[in-house]
């Protein structure tokens, strides 16, 4: 007989392990006791099998053998099937020169906790690609070491735990110290096929320990290729519920809005539930002073929840997707009543414009009681296999009608990439409603093209305006034709681009005004909708003209660029700017519809038009033709490029400090929240035009043969000039201690500026870089004086300050970089084409004596036959003795004011004429 009693086991009557106390002394570099691997709890050991002995014994030993081979050969084929992930590793920790970062764990692939795999730095931090046992937990910690040394610096805190998913590709984000940190694995999974499936006619797709199937989709629309989230995961039963995932918010120090939103998405576990905590937001905060503020956060949160960062989930509730329609017609309402308020400012207009397409649309069909229903036909054909039908069900149709959300399109997209892999798998009548089914999708969370925008508003154009959309069509369909020519400039591209960019100009132009009558309070629901698609159109335009301008500035690199421009002005031949300045004003015109300062848009098209129609004269006076045409074009260019600041310091002064609250309060990856605004930045039509700007002033200033400064980040700096060959850590030594100007070799744009040490103040880049590129918008960011040099004489001045005390001054004006050592300091000064700085007009008339003198200034161009970029003499008068031929047409205008203002009355000519009484004029 059998016996019933259950063996007993050791570990459950005392500890196997003796226990161990540690000291850790003040100056010991070795792991604190909890830096050490962890031992298996006493209680934790996996459940083993036991069996009953019968009275034969040889039947009980082969019986037992069998079940243990059976075994054996489940966990081999286990094992198998489990198969290798593949794990990105990316650890944000400054370290000390000399010290690296490597990871240390459990398993032999990390060490098995004695050698560590070595950390490379990039510019995105401490990076490692592992391949590692899929289906297992893994324990890991992070040290720092120092090649040569045995001694290791432990991360503090319990050791990391990371259950591994069967298989797939896949990134991770670390903090160091942060051990107890939740760790989001960010990619694709890939697990093996499931077999009954692809008996019964499946596809080759995976099969998940919960009977789901995970499928990688081939993104084909641009709001699943954003996509962040949970990866695709077909269902054959509800599981949603089971996948929350465990999430944090803190509430500590919040303001009044911020709390509002982080409680309100505590509560709020589906998409339309965060639609209404939005809602509430903007409605309830619309008085002045938080109507910005609940714009800005509201900007970003939908943001987040639209990529996937902020995840959506089933709470047991049921409420079709016109719940969702009928909330975001409210948003919409809300903000297209701010949009056109009196009180509006063009901030307020900037963040609006990135709210609107987070938004699901409310046409009628989505507020009908039960929308989307081909789903459910779909699901309940008699033409594809059982299991395929459970999978529509469970994943997309029982979902969609419970609680949508943005992942049902992520889904959807990849269960038609895969039913559409192998043509003739699947009926063509299964897949074309699949298809037709999928465009309403796209249609609801307003994800679809530009083209299919365009086409939702042709019933409410006019005549006119379908042919100004049907040139546009035109237009961009030859464009894509040029789209495999080898040559495309030869190919006679730059015309097509140019026709489709006018076109785009035109038919935004339309819609803008159509809009511009704002909505009624008693606007019918249908008008609403065509209203929003309106609003999409115009901005998918706007996104569009973003792309041509890119194709536009590449064509125009490979023809030569900023050098070929610059020589046809030396030749006296501006036809070759043409097309460019085109460009320009239409990348101008583009910010002006966007709302942004319009009015100084339509002046700076203005300049631009009437620099090119005058074209290049022989003389201008007694001055050379194209120096003045240089000068003018020149002026506009500043002119834009002040613009163009003040867009990026507007994003920058609106969106970090939010985002960084936000991001914190939500439990959002760093790195997610230290891009959001330069992503913004760089995502917006002025970054087009930005670069194409940094082009022109490039060829103009050749033309001039001015100085080669370029100033990125304006201010004064004071600190030892270093030079490093490229922004990364360890490039400056760690004794340098105090504040240090870097004059950098060489750079990609992508580096962090203080990548190389926290006590960098300035950058000298002996190199081109865009204004908007990474790294000048992260030093402008955290207000580190930025200048780029190209000249070469002026960098052979500047390697001869290596490691001496300098000042570095950078304006709109001048750079001016000179020793700090004494008063007889050597300086390099270099006016970047404007005016001297207010500071030495100050000192000229600061002046102890009125009348004439000399003063030696550093000037921008030719006056008077002297060279360029050199110190000239000239004589310096007081203004009411200005005259034309001396100091120019203003100048003596200004003169003959002050002339009329030591002879008027005093205290009538005080009141129309308030300037400095001792300006003195530079006499050319």
């Amino acid at each position: 007989m059998a016996s019933s009693l259950r063996p007993s086991h050791p570990p459950l009557s005392a500890p196997t392990h003796p226990e161990f106390h540690f000291l850790r002394l003040p100056w010991s570099r070795f792991p604190p006791p909890k830096a050490l691997p962890r031992r298996a709890s006493p209680l934790s050991f996996p459940a083993r099998r036991f069996y009953c002995r019968s009275r034969s014994r040889s039947r009980s030993s082969s019986a037992t053998s069998v079940e243990r081979a059976e075994e054996k050969e489940r966990k081999r084929k286990g094992s198998e099937k489990r198969g290798k992930v593949r794990v990105r590793v990316h650890l944000n920790h400054q370290v000390e020169f000399g010290e690296h970062v490597g990871m240390v764990g459990s398993i032999k692939e990390l060490g098995s906790w004695k050698k560590q795999v070595e950390l490379e730095w990039t510019p995105d931090g401490w990076v490692c690609e592992l391949e590692l046992p899929g289906g297992e937990p893994v324990e890991y910690k992070f040290v720092i070491f120092t090649k040569g040394k045995k001694d290791k610096l432990w991360e503090d805190g319990d050791n990391r735990v990371l259950d591994l998913p069967k298989g797939g590709i896949f990134d991770m984000v670390c903090h160091w110290n942060k051990t107890n940190e939740p760790v989001d694995l960010m990619g694709t999974l890939m697990v093996e096929e499931d077999e009954e499936f692809k008996r019964q006619g499946g596809v080759n797709d995976s099969v998940d320990e919960d009977g789901g199937v995970v499928l990688e989709g081939d993104p084909s629309s641009a709001f699943v290729e954003q996509w962040q989230g949970r990866e695709v995961l077909f269902m054959r039963s509800n599981e949603h519920r089971s996948r929350d995932i465990e999430r944090r918010w803190i509430t500590d120090g919040l303001d009044r809005v911020a709390l509002k939103l982080v409680e309100g998405d505590k509560n709020a576990r589906n998409w339309w539930r965060k639609l209404e905590v939005v809602c509430d937001l903007l409605v309830g905060n619309s008085e002045e002073g938080q109507c910005l503020e609940a714009l800005i956060y509201s900007a970003i949160y939908l943001k987040w929840i639209n990529i996937g960062q902020i995840p959506c989930f089933e709470d047991g509730g049921h409420h079709r997707p016109n719940r969702h329609a009928e909330i975001s017609r409210l948003i919409f309402r809300e903000l297209e009543r701010i949009y056109y308020g009196k009180n509006t400012s063009p901030q307020d207009v900037l963040v609006i414009r990135k709210i609107q397409p987070c938004l699901p649309s409310f046409k009628s069909e989505f507020t009908a009681s039960v929308p989307l229903t081909r789903i459910r036909d779909i699901a309940h054909r008699g033409d594809i296999p059982h299991n395929l039908k459970q999978e529509i069900k469970h994943t997309i149709q029982n979902k969609l009608h419970r609680n949508a959300g943005p992942e049902d399109l992520v889904a959807t997209e990849a269960m038609l990439a895969r039913i559409t892999k192998t043509p003739g798998e699947y009926s063509e009548a299964f897949v074309g409603q699949f298809k037709i089914f999928y465009s309403e999708l796209k249609d609801f969370f307003n994800a679809g093209s530009l083209i299919e925008h365009l086409e939702s508003i042709k019933e409410s154009l006019d005549e006119q305006h379908l042919q100004t959309l049907a040139s546009f069509l035109e237009c961009k369909m030859s464009l894509e034709k040029l789209q495999d020519e080898n040559d495309f400039v030869a190919s006679g591209g730059i015309e097509v681009l140019l026709n489709a960019l006018h076109s785009l100009t035109a038919l935004r132009s339309i819609i803008v005004k159509g809009l511009e009558s704002g909505l009624r309070n008693d606007a019918p629901d249908a008008a609403i909708a065509m209203r929003q698609k309106w609003r999409l159109c115009e901005i998918g335009l706007e996104d569009y003209s973003f792309v041509l301008l890119s194709r536009f500035v590449n064509a125009l690199e490979s023809m030569g660029g900023a050098d070929w421009l610059a020589q046809s002005v030396g030749s006296r031949n501006i036809s070759p700017w043409n097309n460019p300045l085109d460009a320009f004003i239409v990348g101008i015109q583009q910010v002006g519809l966007s709302g942004w300062k319009s009015e100084e848009c339509a002046a700076i098209k203005s300049e631009l038009l009437s620099w090119r129609q005058k074209g290049l004269s022989e003389k201008e006076g007694s001055e050379d033709g194209k120096f003045i045409w240089s000068l003018r074009l020149k002026a506009t260019l500043d002119r834009t490029r002040r613009l163009i600041e003040e867009y990026s310091d507007t994003l920058l002064s609106i969106f970090p400090d939010k985002v960084q609250i936000l991001g914190k309060a939500l439990g959002i990856p760093e790195n997610s929240v230290r891009t959001y605004t330069e992503a913004e930045i760089r995502a917006c039509v002025i970054f087009q035009v930005s670069k194409l700007c940094t082009l022109l002033l490039k060829a103009v200033r050749t033309a001039l043969g001015s100085s080669g400064w370029d100033v990125l980040v304006p201010g004064v700096a004071h600190g030892t000039l270093v030079q490093v060959e490229s922004i990364a850590p360890g490039s400056l030594l760690s004794s340098i201690n105090g504040p240090v100007i870097l004059v950098v070799s060489k750079a990609d744009g992508d580096e962090e500026v203080k990548a190389a040490g926290e006590n960098i103040v300035g950058v000298v880049l002996l190199q081109e870089l865009p204004h908007l590129s990474h790294l000048g918008v992260r030093a402008r960011q955290e207000k580190v004086v930025f200048v780029t040099c190209e000249d070469d004489d002026k960098i052979d001045y500047i390697r001869t300050l290596d490691g001496k005390s300098i000042r570095l001054e950078a304006s709109a004006t001048c750079v001016n970089l000179s020793l700090q050592s004494g008063d007889n300091s050597e300086a390099l000064s270099q006016s970047t084409g404007t005016p001297p700085p207010m500071e030495t007009l100050e000192q000229f008339s600061k002046s102890p004596s009125p009348v004439e003198s000399s003063y030696t200034i550093n000037v921008p161009f030719l006056i008077n036959g002297h060279p360029l970029g050199k110190s000239a003499t000239s004589s310096v008068l007081e203004l009411s003795k200005a005259t034309v031929e001396t100091s120019g047409a203003k100048a003596a205008a200004c003169g003959r004011l002050a002339d009329l203002a030591t002879h008027s009355v005093k205290g009538f000519i005080d009141s129309f004429y308030d300037g400095p009484r001792d300006l003195l004029q530079p006499k050319y």
